[in-house]
């Protein structure tokens, strides 16, 4: 099974069509969200195209299809738009190999503050907009970056979970960041 991972969309309706696109081309079954959805934020200049609106009702034809974290910009307003829950600080995903995915914005567990994972799990966060694949110890630790405000001169990017190689992709189509899940 195929994971798409979009985070840090901000409102940003180009930014949202662009990740679905990339979603709907990269035969991905579900789409994992991971925080700060509709909302910019005090600290973000505007994202092109801001229309928290539009990007709500974009999200909202894939609802059976989305995972969603609550990012430290979301509210209980954002969730009054989307039709899919994302109000929860974390999610968990069990693969079929037995590993788990702790999905979570990054604001409050992240890669260094987390419950207890056992050896193999992935931390899946978004949160510093900065794209990371790789193993920490005995757990993984996986950002897809930004879709909408990438940092650090780098582009924006979405993340692949297929078979068992976790991916940093850009837009583009350059890879930013990889491993395998051993």
């Amino acid at each position: 099974m195929k994971l798409f991972f979009a985070s840090d969309i901000h409102g940003s309706l180009a930014s949202a069509q662009k990740a679905i696109a990339a979603f709907e081309q990269s035969g991905a079954k579900y789409l994992i969200l991971l925080g700060d959805i509709l909302n910019h934020g005090p600290r973000n200049a505007l994202p092109e195209a801001y229309d928290p609106i539009k990007v709500a009702e974009l999200l909202n034809q894939y609802a059976d299809r989305i995972t969603a974290v609550r990012g430290n910009c979301d509210s209980e307003v954002d969730q009054m738009l989307l039709s899919f829950p994302m109000m929860a600080d974390y999610n968990l995903v069990m693969l079929a190999d037995g590993r788990r995915l702790f999905l979570t914005h990054g604001h409050i567990y992240n890669a260094d503050r987390h419950p207890q994972l056992m050896a193999g799990d992935v931390i899946v966060a978004g949160h510093t907009h900065i794209p990371v694949a790789e193993l920490k110890g005995d757990y993984y630790v996986f950002n897809p970056g930004s879709v909408a405000i990438p940092r650090n001169g780098l582009p924006a990017s979405y993340g692949l979970l297929d078979a068992n190689q976790l991916s940093v992709i850009s837009f583009e189509g350059e890879v930013l960041a990889q491993t395998v899940l051993n």
